[in-house]
Protein backbone atom coordinates (compact mmCIF):
# COMPACT_ATOMS: atom_id res chain seq x y z
CA UNK A 1 0.00 0.00 0.00
CA UNK A 2 1.40 3.40 -0.93
CA UNK A 3 1.93 6.39 1.33
CA UNK A 4 0.32 9.56 0.01
CA UNK A 5 1.41 13.08 0.89
CA UNK A 6 -1.18 15.79 1.50
CA UNK A 7 -1.03 19.56 2.01
CA UNK A 8 -3.70 21.75 3.56
CA UNK A 9 -4.66 24.83 1.53
CA UNK A 10 -5.81 26.70 4.66
CA UNK A 11 -3.07 26.16 7.27
CA UNK A 12 -0.27 24.70 5.09
CA UNK A 13 -0.02 21.52 7.19
CA UNK A 14 1.93 18.76 5.39
CA UNK A 15 1.22 15.16 6.33
CA UNK A 16 1.39 11.63 4.96
CA UNK A 17 -1.33 9.00 4.95
CA UNK A 18 -0.91 5.26 4.40
CA UNK A 19 -3.84 4.24 2.16
CA UNK A 20 -4.90 1.57 -0.28
CA UNK A 21 -4.75 2.53 -3.94
CA UNK A 22 -8.51 2.00 -4.18
CA UNK A 23 -9.29 4.35 -1.23
CA UNK A 24 -10.75 7.77 -1.96
CA UNK A 25 -8.33 10.68 -1.40
CA UNK A 26 -8.74 12.53 1.90
CA UNK A 27 -10.72 15.78 1.70
CA UNK A 28 -10.14 17.56 5.05
CA UNK A 29 -7.08 18.51 7.10
CA UNK A 30 -6.83 16.66 10.44
CA UNK A 31 -5.63 19.90 12.15
CA UNK A 32 -7.97 22.65 10.94
CA UNK A 33 -10.54 20.73 8.86
CA UNK A 34 -9.64 22.86 5.80
CA UNK A 35 -9.53 21.53 2.24
CA UNK A 36 -6.43 19.53 1.31
CA UNK A 37 -4.65 18.54 -1.90
CA UNK A 38 -2.90 15.25 -2.53
CA UNK A 39 0.62 15.95 -3.75
CA UNK A 40 2.35 14.00 -6.49
CA UNK A 41 4.87 11.56 -5.07
CA UNK A 42 8.21 10.75 -6.61
CA UNK A 43 7.86 7.06 -5.83
CA UNK A 44 10.59 4.79 -4.59
CA UNK A 45 13.63 3.38 -6.31
CA UNK A 46 13.03 -0.11 -7.58
CA UNK A 47 15.65 -2.78 -6.92
CA UNK A 48 15.06 -6.37 -7.92
CA UNK A 49 16.37 -8.90 -5.42
CA UNK A 50 16.18 -12.66 -5.35
CA UNK A 51 16.95 -15.49 -7.70
CA UNK A 52 17.16 -14.51 -11.34
CA UNK A 53 18.86 -11.15 -10.75
CA UNK A 54 22.58 -10.51 -10.61
CA UNK A 55 24.06 -8.97 -7.46
CA UNK A 56 26.74 -7.31 -9.58
CA UNK A 57 24.12 -5.22 -11.39
CA UNK A 58 23.97 -2.89 -8.38
CA UNK A 59 27.66 -2.67 -7.43
CA UNK A 60 29.07 0.77 -6.67
CA UNK A 61 31.52 2.49 -9.02
CA UNK A 62 34.34 2.26 -6.48
CA UNK A 63 33.81 -1.50 -6.15
CA UNK A 64 33.88 -1.95 -9.94
CA UNK A 65 37.06 0.16 -10.26
CA UNK A 66 38.82 -1.90 -7.56
CA UNK A 67 37.75 -5.14 -9.25
CA UNK A 68 39.14 -3.95 -12.59
CA UNK A 69 42.50 -3.11 -10.98
CA UNK A 70 42.61 -6.52 -9.31
CA UNK A 71 41.78 -8.37 -12.54
CA UNK A 72 44.27 -6.42 -14.64
CA UNK A 73 47.08 -7.42 -12.24
CA UNK A 74 46.20 -11.13 -12.50
CA UNK A 75 47.19 -11.36 -16.20
CA UNK A 76 50.92 -11.16 -15.44
CA UNK A 77 50.99 -13.81 -12.69
CA UNK A 78 53.29 -16.81 -13.07
CA UNK A 79 51.37 -20.02 -13.72
CA UNK A 80 52.80 -23.52 -13.32
CA UNK A 81 51.83 -26.17 -15.84
CA UNK A 82 51.45 -29.90 -15.21
CA UNK A 83 55.12 -30.57 -15.93
CA UNK A 84 56.29 -28.15 -13.24
CA UNK A 85 57.67 -25.57 -15.70
CA UNK A 86 56.53 -22.04 -14.99
CA UNK A 87 55.29 -19.67 -17.64
CA UNK A 88 54.53 -15.97 -17.58
CA UNK A 89 50.84 -16.20 -18.46
CA UNK A 90 47.97 -18.64 -18.40
CA UNK A 91 47.71 -18.61 -22.22
CA UNK A 92 51.31 -19.76 -22.60
CA UNK A 93 50.72 -22.46 -19.98
CA UNK A 94 47.82 -23.86 -21.97
CA UNK A 95 49.80 -23.92 -25.21
CA UNK A 96 52.76 -25.61 -23.51
CA UNK A 97 50.46 -28.29 -22.08
CA UNK A 98 48.93 -28.83 -25.53
CA UNK A 99 52.42 -29.34 -27.07
CA UNK A 100 53.24 -32.08 -24.53
CA UNK A 101 50.22 -34.11 -25.61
Amino acid sequence: MPTYEYKCNKCGHLFEEFQKMTDEPLKRCPKCRGKIVRLLGTGAGLIFKGSGFYVTDYRSKSYNDAAKKENSGSDSKTVKTDGGASTSSAKEGKSAAAKKE
